[in-house]
């Protein structure tokens, strides 16, 4: 019997975990020729969501869980959660149901009788959330399709089930800056997406914010793309060239008509836009090495506190 591993990171979910249980309990009774782990990575949750999950625990031993020592970001919940896997295969999946469990059956299906290596979700639209959210998503995929090789699947979710083969291969890659969007697709494999329509959360309030989701895409940017660095690159030549043409029309003008003081408007406005430059290209180039400096430090991605064998 194959072992199906279940990872599911959880910031403040007392409201949906009950839900979600009741759900997985279902799937797994249909899928009743497969094993199943329900791992619970608490992300330093500050309601009661590590009570919850260590009550299930006691019911079912299925259940199993990790406790952060405080809260390190999904990206870190999804590392630990794949580190303490044990199945054959490995599912991600979202502890708000809107990630439906239903499909891992359908998942598991086809993963074993397609010889796929991951068979991964993606939503047909985004309906329910905020349009300027919205646009902004799908900007962000079509910008990082044309700056970088690993290329991104728009609406594509964390919620995937994996072969224990990818799963290692994801673990082997130990950097501390972390897209695990870019991680999936950099690693290859064979992977087949299945779609579905978007699903309101079952309770509780999202953990995104506009802000934090532009933090996100500005780790996957630096993560998987140096285009930024040539763009600052061609901004520094573009400059340079546009001085030297302006410094021949000066020492012209001088030779020519004299040198009346006239311009200090257009002086000033050339100044702000040349400096703003200048400090958009330093922002991009601070941004790589701010991650190269988190990197060299070689800190832990998470600190566990407590997991079900204590």
């Amino acid at each position: 019997m194959d072992k199906i591993s279940l990872v599911i990171p959880c910031y403040n979910e007392e409201q949906a975990l009950p839900f979600l249980y009741e759900e997985l309990v279902r799937v797994s009774a249909k899928m009743n020729q497969q094993t199943f782990e329900f791992i619970f990575i608490n992300d330093g949750s500050r309601d009661k969501t590590l009570d919850i999950v260590k009550e299930l625990r006691r019911k079912d031993k299925r259940v199993r869980f990790v406790s952060f020592s405080r809260n390190f970001g999904k990206e870190a919940a999804i590392l630990a959660g794949l580190k303490a896997s044990e199945g054959d295969y490995v599912a991600m999946i979202d502890a708000d149901l809107q990630d439906p469990p239903a499909l891992l059956s359908e998942m598991y299906i086809a993963i074993k009788e397609e010889s796929y290596d991951c068979i991964a979700t993606r939503r047909d639209d985004r309906k329910g959330e905020p349009i300027i959210r919205s646009f902004f998503a799908r900007q962000f995929y079509k910008m990082m399709n044309r700056i970088s090789d690993t290329k991104l699947v728009d609406g594509a979710r964390d919620f995937r089930l994996m072969t224990r083969q990818m799963v290692n291969a994801i673990i082997d890659m130990p950097e501390y800056n972390r897209f695990s969007k870019g991680i999936f697709q950099w690693v290859g494999f064979n992977t087949k997406w299945i779609s579905y329509e978007n699903i309101e959360r079952v309770a509780g309030e999202t953990k995104w914010s506009f802000w934090g989701l532009f933090f996100y895409s500005l780790e996957g940017v630096v993560a998987f793309s140096t285009r930024p660095l040539a763009i600052a690159s061609l901004f520094g030549l573009l400059f340079f060239l546009i001085s030297l043409v302006m410094i021949t029309v000066i020492i012209t003008k001088t030779l020519i008509w004299g040198d009346p003081v006239a311009g200090y408007p257009s002086t000033i406005c050339i100044i702000f836009f040349i400096g703003g430059i200048q400090l958009f290209c330093l922002g991009i180039l601070g941004q790589y090495i701010s991650r190269t400096y988190l990197e060299t430090k070689h800190r832990p991605l998470f600190v566990i506190k407590e997991t079900e064998q204590e």
